[in-house]
């Protein structure tokens, strides 16, 4: 089979230079593809692409964060941004309250039976889920069907599209097989969903005989060790509250670049 192995770089080259919808997968601090986050933020940064992004995650944290006070990101999806007990994400909050980020209303359901309608080739979901909420006046593009068996109104929740998924795995295979452990969180839809599938992997081994993501789903695999800090990887490793916090901290301070640079450096994703 195809041996799929690329470096971060070529992996953050398959991201188009323009408008593209990008998905993180993981959840909230756990399993998020940093090291992919970072190196395209360093492309960004050498080539000024990719930019005008829709970043898609069920739900997003410091990965996603970073990008958008870089100015790549255009639109978010997601039912959660923030960083958990440490906090606000900075970047978004500011962002998303000043206007110059647009934040596209989601909720668990309406994320998860787009990406099932997408799974099933159809143009929408049917689902009981907002009907008596106020969320269909936030989302015109979510529009209403009449169950034709009952006569019920109900959501039609639209198709989700993705040009690229990116997610962290435990361990792969060269030919894109996967696991993600047992909090999985939406990533095996992603996997299903999008055009790109890029898996960073903390390990790489010959084969795999039980996966959670298919190598015919995978279109690029990365040997990344530890390419979730400072989110954690269980069971290798936990979430790096210090480094969190100073996150937190540095954002909006003259402290910031440098420790971004710092990051970039221990993914090894500087410039070069």
């Amino acid at each position: 089979m195809t041996d799929k192995r690329l470096s971060l770089r070529e992996a953050a080259a398959l991201v188009p230079a323009q408008g593209a919808s990008l998905a993180f997968g993981g959840v909230t601090l756990y399993r998020r593809p940093m090291a992919f986050a970072l190196a395209l933020l360093e492309r960004y940064r050498t080539l000024r692409a990719p930019k005008g992004l829709t970043l898609l995650s069920f739900t997003s944290g410091v990965e996603s964060d970073v990008l958008v006070g870089e100015g790549m990101i255009d639109t978010t999806r997601t039912c959660y941004f923030g960083l958990e007990v440490f906090g606000l994400a900075p970047h978004f909050t500011q962002a998303a309250g000043n206007g110059t980020l647009r934040v596209q209303e989601e909720t668990e359901a309406s994320l998860a039976n787009g990406l099932r309608a997408a799974m099933a080739g159809v143009g929408f979901l049917p689902s009981l889920a907002w009907i008596g909420t106020d969320l269909p006046r936030l989302r015109p593009d979510v529009r209403t069907v009449v169950d034709p068996y009952s006569g019920e109104e109900l959501i039609a929740f639209p198709a989700i599209q993705l040009d690229v998924a990116v997610i962290h795995a435990l361990v792969a295979d060269p030919m894109g097989n996967a696991q993600i452990g047992g909090n999985r969180g939406v990533d095996p839809e992603l996997s299903m969903v999008a055009e790109t599938v890029i898996v960073t992997a903390e390990t790489i081994v010959p084969e795999l005989t039980q996966t959670d993501l298919l190598a015919p789903t995978v279109t690029a695999v990365v040997h990344a060790p530890q390419g979730a800090w400072p989110t954690s990887c269980h069971p290798h490793y936990p979430f790096d509250g210090l480094a969190l916090l100073e996150y937190t901290e540095s954002v909006g301070t003259a402290a910031y670049a440098g420790l971004i640079d710092r990051w970039l450096a221990r993914h090894h994703c500087g410039a070069g």
